[in-house]
């Protein structure tokens, strides 16, 4: 490595072997010299400095003389400030160079270590990407959704290469129109075809949204794109009328919810304040919050990801076992007492799909570390999870649920949570998610109530 100065001069320095677990034992030598390129070698544990002149008279000593103590000084500095830079160098990115004598680095942390990891950042994104539909709408769905990355691209937008994903998607709705709506159930076949027609001729279909590129307004964009995606999900979700694995025997005796339910809570302050209003609303004592996938103030609850988890939730909604449960607010959750006095529901095993497997993984944890992600991951503002039992963390506990606070001030370097792949996430609290950081210790969930899913709720008449 060379540097240039005025002055000629040679420079060995050596970076301390800091004991602090976050260096790493480094050498570094270099010369500057604008006559000489060969690397010296470094054997003191300072920074030393050989400055001489290319003149030997006296008039030049002189000079060296009346100026040495200023150079000896800006010396010193550019000591300081390039060992300081090399320290820094080596925490934010290590250097690999051939011939330097560079400690052991611990392997980087997978996904943590990338702050590109493309994790669902919405309920609904997770949601949607969790319907097992067939590969022709998948990849629409995902030729779709990555015109939402081309947006965020600041001032001047790919729009080219977004039209150009757009007539994909086009391109595959007509081509492989007879597959997808053979692969839906009869019963539902005049409704598919009526939405089908929608996605691609509709007001909010593809068409409109390709019109939209070409006129390169972005806020039109953004409006199309998440009207085409919703359309897209209501497809699939004809696609998916229930489970497409089959669940181990042993979890048979198990409730479980073989598709998507929704849960609307009512949520009430019981000491005098108020939630805070909406734009243009007023304040109130009780705010509902609801759980599916797109109508106002919805939550999801997915049994497509974690049937058990999901369906022994939706009993014990339907039983009403959280009607009047005080809620508790700690660190980055909104946490529902414990229900030891309730003395109902089922301690499930932890149940957790990874993303890319066709089936949940039971009693197991995901090694986010090594690249394990969840199809629906903690890592979301207001999902919805099972707190861990007592007992065992290879099993849920039998009533106590969270919703998650997520934040990413508080994540790894990949946006996740440290909790990733530790809890049973079951769903998302897609709208009304303003009402959750105003819930504070002591409200009560005055009502809990399953509007919608009873009909693939499957309650086992054997008990455990």
């Amino acid at each position: 490595m060379a540097l240039s100065l005025s002055t000629p001069a040679v420079i060995s320095p050596l970076l301390h072997n800091h004991k602090h677990e976050l260096f790493h034992p480094t050498r570094f030598t270099f010369q500057v010299s604008p006559l000489s390129r060969t690397r010296a070698s470094a054997r003191s544990p300072h920074l030393t400095i050989n400055c001489s002149s290319t003149k030997s008279s006296a008039n030049a000593k002189d000079l060296v003389n009346v100026y040495m103590p200023t150079f000896e000084c800006g010396m010193n500095k550019l000591k300081s400030l390039i060992a300081a830079a090399f320290i820094l160098v080596q925490i934010s990115s290590p250097l690999p160079l051939d011939g330097w004598q560079i400690g052991p680095i611990s392997p980087a942390k997978a996904v943590l270590y990338s702050p590109d990891t493309k994790v669902p950042r919405t309920g609904e994104l997770a949601l949607r990407r969790a319907i097992p539909a067939n590969s022709s709408m998948k990849t629409i769905q995902t030729t779709l959704e990555d015109i939402s990355y081309l947006l965020r691209i600041p001032q001047r937008k790919p729009y080219g290469s977004m039209e150009g994903n757009v007539k994909k998607a086009l391109k595959i709705a007509k081509d492989e129109k007879d597959a997808i709506l053979a692969s839906i159930p009869a019963d539902s076949k005049e409704q598919a075809k009526t939405i089908y027609a929608s996605l691609i001729d509709g007001k909010v279909g593809l068409q409109t949204l390709l019109q939209c590129i070409k006129d390169q307004d972005p806020d039109k964009v953004s409006v199309g794109l998440a009207s085409s995606l919703d359309t897209v999900a209501e497809l699939e979700l004809l696609q998916a009328p229930g489970l497409s694995f089959l669940l181990p025997e042993q979890y048979l005796k198990y409730p479980r919810l073989t598709g998507r339910g929704i849960v609307e809570f009512t949520v009430e302050k019981v000491d005098g304040s108020t939630f805070s209003p909406e734009a243009g609303g007023e304040s109130r004592k009780t705010a509902k919050i609801q759980e599916d996938f797109c109508d106002e103030f919805q939550v999801v609850i997915d049994g497509y990801s974690a049937p058990l988890t999901a369906g022994n939730f939706a009993k014990l909604v339907v039983d009403g076992a959280y009607n009047g449960a005080k809620l508790n607010t700690v660190n980055q959750a909104v946490l529902s007492e414990d229900g030891h006095d309730k003395n109902s529901g089922f301690s499930v095993p932890l149940e957790i799909k990874p993303s890319g497997q066709f089936e949940p993984l039971y009693r197991t944890t995901l090694d986010v570390q090594d690249g394990e992600l969840p199809v629906l991951p903690l890592s979301v503002y207001g999902a919805v999870a099972m707190a861990h039992s007592e007992v065992s963390e290879e099993y849920s506990a039998p009533y106590q649920f969270f919703f998650y606070l997520y934040d990413k001030r508080n994540s790894g370097l990949g946006g996740l949570s440290f909790d990733e792949g530790q809890f049973s996430v079951f769903g998302y609290t897609t709208t009304g998610r303003e009402i959750l950081s105003q819930i504070k210790t002591g409200d009560v969930i005055q009502s809990a109530k399953l509007v919608e899913g009873q009909d693939r709720l499957v309650l086992p008449n054997e008990s455990i």
